[in-house]
């Protein structure tokens, strides 16, 4: 777990990474929102950056990385200030089964590019032999096949994360069923995400998450106080994006009005 803390903060923010990704990939984000007063709780979830219990890519449950988070947020609570959750594309569906499963009050969602539907992935023959080889040997690897620049168009971005010995490059079969498993299920218990002011931030040009599978979702929720912006040039990593800052503003505009409204 990382904490950064600022001088006078107003608000908590936990972050929760992407499939692939690492912690360190959200330093401008941190930056960001340290400069508006938030304290920062965030980390690497099981199995990715530097945070390897088992194997590189690999998970028993996706129960670890909701675990993870949990102590993540009761970590924030220690502040007693709002809290807000913030997860970008499996870190979003991380996000939604974290509602959707755990009784802990939250002052906002603020969700990604979430991971409900993917676009990319093995076809229906690999996903039978993955079924296959799971009950044998669910830590077997295979490579993912997805680089970066079908997530952002910053170049800067792409070159870092070609030399970046933290990226995943290979995940293991008990890893992708499980993921696939979670998915279905934030589909499924729709009904169960929390009435929890929510916003969603969808890329428009969207690689890796199925846009129309994420909005779907987000118009079913039974939320009071729900917001939805597609940004319809942008990828899939909004926050890696040349206009990066434009959504930093509509996401501190989303805390600084649920925070003010609750406290």
């Amino acid at each position: 777990m990382k904490i950064r803390e600022a001088k006078n903060a107003k608000a908590v923010i936990v972050i929760v990474h992407g499939a692939f990704e690492h912690s360190g990939r959200y330093d401008w984000v941190v930056e960001q929102l340290i400069s508006h007063d938030y304290h920062v709780v965030y980390g690497d979830l099981p199995g990715q950056g530097e945070n390897i219990p088992t194997k590189r890519g690999h998970i028993r449950s996706f129960q670890q990385y909701l675990d993870t988070v949990k102590t993540w947020v009761n970590h924030a609570k220690s502040y007693e200030l709002p809290i807000f959750l913030f997860g970008h594309s499996m870190g979003g569906l991380i996000s939604i089964r974290f509602v959707q499963t755990m009784n802990i009050p939250l002052d906002g969602v603020i969700l990604s590019s979430p991971a409900v539907g993917i676009t990319s992935g093995p076809n229906k023959v690999l996903r039978a032999i993955a079924s296959l080889v799971n009950p044998i040997y669910p830590s077997l690897r295979v490579k993912t096949g997805i680089k970066s620049s079908v997530a952002t168009r910053n170049e800067e971005f792409v070159a870092k994360d070609e030399d970046d010995p933290l990226f995943l490059r290979k995940v293991s079969i008990r890893w992708f069923l499980e993921f696939q498993k979670a998915a279905e299920k934030a589909n499924k218990d729709v009904n169960n995400y929390k009435n929890i002011p929510t916003l969603m931030l969808q890329s428009g040009v969207d690689h890796l998450v199925d846009k129309d599978v994420s909005i779907n979702w987000f118009n079913k929720i039974k939320v009071n106080e729900k917001s939805i912006h597609v940004y319809d040039e942008l990828y899939h990593e909004l926050l890696n994006e040349p206009e990066r800052e434009e959504v930093m503003r509509e996401i501190v505009q989303f805390i600084e009005g649920k925070r003010k409204q609750t406290h």
